[in-house]
């Protein structure tokens, strides 16, 4: 398997690389992501709202996966219309370069895995 480069907040060509190698797991978040329809930005501990985005990617820098899952287990109970997952370096297979967490549209979300799961 091809090294992937480094993942960079400010680099869209690197997320453009990230989001293309996970194509067979999400094979929506390339397309939606060269449509600009997923936002990646450093977390600055309040989300936004999604908007018109079908993603938001919070990248934070410094935080371990128990802090991820923290974040992303707090917000799933504030925020019950999305579901928010992360992603760490730590993790092999289609896991981030950098620490992320990802705000997505529960509705949104849950039509494309039935889509994925008719295929």
């Amino acid at each position: 398997m091809a090294k992937r480069k480094k993942v960079d907040a400010e680099a869209n060509n690197d997320w453009a690389s990230y989001f293309d190698s996970i194509r067979k797991v999400c094979p929506w978040s390339y397309p939606a992501f060269k449509k600009q329809k997923i936002k990646i930005q450093d977390w600055q501990g309040i989300p936004e709202d999604l908007g018109e985005n079908l993603a938001i990617v919070y990248v934070h820098k410094h935080a371990s996966p128990r802090l991820l899952k923290k974040i992303a287990d707090r917000m799933m109970s504030a925020r019950p219309a999305e579901e928010w997952l992360y992603s760490h370096p730590r993790y092999s297979g289609h896991s981030t370069e950098v620490p992320v967490l990802i705000q997505q549209d529960l509705a949104h979300l849950s039509m494309a895995r039935q889509q994925l799961e008719r295929k």
